[in-house]
């Protein structure tokens, strides 16, 4: 570590040694001789910084995650941290910061040094975020830079065994014949399943009277003891209900069937263009070297590719989602204002 600290100091003397011989002696050299000395500079310091991301990591990386350990964003952080620790030769370190809807997390990220040591495990909150609340110390897109994205599983919509309805179709003529008296509950205000619900609402034209609860524990438990008709939930939290028939799935939220569960339609068979997933990704603090990014991109996508890594992701409900930083940047835009849209139209608040 004192070497490589030795090391770039060295690296960055000579760059101020080029840049100072240049300035002092700008007004004596030909213009040709200037512009060929000044390339060399920056060729230098090109150089230097792909030296630099070639031996990155050099000392341990933290991921910072904005939730609980054992939650999904945890799981993910430690199977991706445990793949990077293995590839890369250096300690990936997952440091839980719970509070204020994953936004502590994501402070201490855009506070950190830009040089790739410290990460952010984001997701969809993340991009919900960034509309729903208002005065953010920080620009999500402005100042977090899209490293990759990793996976996407679905959210399922739920219904007691019970209820009357069994189908999408069912459903949206059951509301409509029923306006606001078919209750739906959610892990929370401002949650994906939440949003999940609200864009249904919109697209199918229904109204259904939206319970929020403080996790997906205790929706699922007003399901099941029947308090309310409907839910939205995350998958991996659902599934061994809807395989044991004590929850009905109507439908999971992405746009293909999930092979976890391939019985179960897609709500958009029945709604066209309907399409939520809950993602994972990574992300670090603007200006760290693009060539760190693409390091660690590498190296995920390689694991997204592996075979044990797949079957680990898939017994969550999962299903690898391989972009560069580039593509994974639009997508991140994308479900920004995809969000924004549906939280003012559905004018949804903080409580």
């Amino acid at each position: 570590m004192v070497a490589d600290h030795q090391g770039r100091e060295r690296q960055g003397g000579i760059s101020r040694f080029v840049a100072d011989m240049l300035e002092r002696d700008a007004v004596k050299l030909p213009r040709r001789q200037f512009l060929h000395l000044a390339a060399g500079a920056a060729a230098l310091t090109a150089v230097s910084r792909i030296a630099s991301a070639q031996a990155y990591p050099t000392r341990p990386v933290r991921i910072i995650v904005g939730f609980a350990a054992g939650g999904g964003y945890d799981i993910i952080a430690r199977l991706i941290g445990q793949w990077l620790s293995e590839r890369l030769g250096q300690p990936f370190v997952i440091e839980n910061r719970p509070g204020a809807a994953t936004n502590i997390a994501t402070q201490v990220v855009v506070n950190a040094a830009p040089d790739g040591y410290t990460l952010l495990l984001i997701g969809p909150t993340n991009t919900i975020n960034t509309t729903f609340y208002r005065n953010l110390h920080f620009d999500f897109i402005r100042d977090i830079a899209p490293v990759s994205s990793i996976t996407r599983q679905p959210q399922v919509m739920l219904t007691n065994p019970s209820f009357p309805a069994k189908t999408i179709p069912e459903l949206i003529d059951y509301a409509k014949a029923n306006p606001d008296k078919v209750n739906a509950s959610s892990p929370g205000v401002g949650s994906i399943s939440h949003l999940a619900l609200e864009l249904f609402k919109m697209m199918a034209g229904v109204k259904l009277a939206h319970v929020p609860f403080g996790g997906n524990g205790p929706a699922l438990t007003a399901l099941f003891g029947g308090q309310v008709e409907v839910s939205v939930a995350s998958l991996p939290s659902s599934i061994e209900s809807i395989r044991t028939g004590k929850l009905h799935g109507l439908a999971v939220t992405t746009a293909m069937r999930a092979e976890a569960l391939p019985d179960v339609p897609a709500v958009g068979e029945f709604v066209s263009g309907y399409e939520v997933s809950a993602w994972y990704g990574m992300g670090t603090p603007t200006g760290t070297p693009p060539e760190v990014i693409d390091k660690i991109n590498k190296e995920i996508n390689a694991g997204l590719a592996d075979t044990k890594l797949k079957a680990r992701i898939a017994d969550f409900g999962g299903t690898p989602f391989a972009l560069s930083p580039a593509q994974f940047g639009k997508f991140i835009a994308e479900e920004t204002e995809k969000w924004r849209k549906v939280i003012r139209a559905a004018n949804i608040k903080p409580v």
